[in-house]
């Protein structure tokens, strides 16, 4: 079966970010691998023994590339929160390391090349350091960077090179793989901040949605539970009384169905601010619940007095928008505009995060917008939802109104 891979322009903001910081960890990777393979080429080699060893170190070359590009990848997940770093996998790369820093440091030695031995050394190091910062704190990362210099000036003062040269390598080598690593635990820092950021926002909107659930129960709450204390005594009482052949038990039956016909009359009163919605409350809550989310709302409305039904059906065209954006795409910006003009009255959302998300243009079976379609229909509406230019979805809604609608004009909520 054919898996799609999404392109450049279909990925999320922080899809992007993910991408290009990965991307770019394993590009110095294998660009300190080529750079190393260049320089072994550039060697100048006389003899047949020397040529095997330059054969030796391009093939531990690009081992350590593949050992510290898959090594990349378990540590940027582990510094990520989203998985573990195989052991095995760290001792093979650093062993893979350290057979490469003494083949180059034989190999300079052997032709006599000490001049490019410490760029090779710093090639040959940087695969391994730039991932092993990701594993360790700052501290560890430090000392370790230390280690390393102290062993470079160690290696080069064995092939017999002056001190400048070795104070030379010393600079050139700590500040190689010194700003790489850097870099590397920079970028995964930005990375990770951005992921707890997107978890935040993601927190915001459950805790909106779980604040309106508690609100829908502490309003049955408030509704039923003193009418039902109530059911439930006159209830008992009436038992009590039709035991003992009284007469008064049909009064407490009585106000027993007037109390269960209140409590239905008030029971719908709490639904119906859920069914019916209110097209400003609806307005005001998409910006509200938007907000908490971390996506920037504007809200227009031409103030018209629209009938009730419209009103109704256009809330909750503002309400299933409102859920799309939430739920699809990754959007930062969202705009919500209502005007009546010409007999019409026209409501358009608009978000920035459009992703083709499945569902979003309301075709699949029982798609949220396909209700509102119906919702509409009875008021003669249409819907139409598509995505448009610069990566955004708009969704817009069309209700005939009829004559006589005031068009006061308002300014914007």
């Amino acid at each position: 079966m054919a898996v799609r891979v999404k392109g450049w322009s279909g990925r999320s903001g922080l899809a992007k970010v993910d991408l290009y910081t990965r991307g770019t960890l394993y590009l110095i990777v294998w660009a300190a691998v080529l750079g190393l393979a260049l320089l072994l080429m550039a060697l100048p080699v006389r003899e047949d023994w020397q040529l095997v060893l330059v054969g030796t170190a391009s093939l531990l070359a690009v081992a350590e590339g593949l050992l510290c590009g898959k090594l990349a990848r378990h540590a940027m997940d582990a510094y990520l929160g989203q998985g573990q770093v195989p052991r095995k996998l760290l001792l093979w790369a650093a062993g893979a390391t350290v057979a490469e820093a003494s083949a180059v440091t034989v190999l300079a030695a052997a032709v006599d090349e000490g001049g490019l031995l410490p760029t090779m050394l710093a090639a040959a190091l940087v695969p391994f350091l730039i991932v092993h910062c990701l594993l360790v704190r700052n501290r560890t990362t430090v000392l370790v960077q230390a280690a390393v210099l102290a062993v470079v000036c160690a290696l080069v003062a064995l092939t017999g090179r002056p001190a400048d040269e070795v104070l030379v390598a010393l600079v050139s080598v700590g500040f190689l793989t010194g700003w790489m690593a850097f870099t590397a635990r920079a970028s995964m820092w930005m990375l990770a901040v951005m992921w707890e950021l997107r978890s935040a926002r993601d927190v915001q909107a459950r805790l909106a949605v779980a604040e309106e659930r508690l609100r829908f129960g502490r309003d049955l709450h408030d509704v039923l539970g003193r009418n039902l204390a109530v059911i439930a005594l006159k209830s008992e009482l009436a038992v009590q009384l039709a035991r003992r052949g009284r007469t008064e038990a049909v009064d407490q039956m009585t106000e027993v169905q007037r109390i269960a016909q209140e409590s239905q009359r008030e029971v719908r009163d709490v639904v119906r601010g859920y069914r019916e919605a209110d097209l400003q409350v609806e307005l005001e809550g998409a910006r509200g619940v938007l907000a908490a989310a971390g996506i920037d709302c504007a809200v227009e409305s031409s103030g018209a007095e629209l009938p009730g039904d419209v009103q109704s059906a256009l809330g909750w065209v503002v309400r299933e928008a409102t859920t799309n954006v939430l739920r699809h795409g990754d959007a930062r910006r969202c705009t919500i505009s209502v005007n009546a003009a010409d007999g019409t009255v026209v409501l358009v959302v608009e978000n920035d995060g459009a992703d083709g998300a499945a569902g979003t243009d309301g075709s699949s079976p029982g798609s949220g917008l396909a209700g509102l379609r119906e919702r509409l229909s009875a008021v003669s509406g249409t819907l139409d939802a598509a995505p448009s230019a610069g990566g955004r979805f708009r969704l817009t809604a069309r209700v005939p109104l009829g004559q006589g609608i005031r068009r006061d004009i308002k300014e914007a909520v």
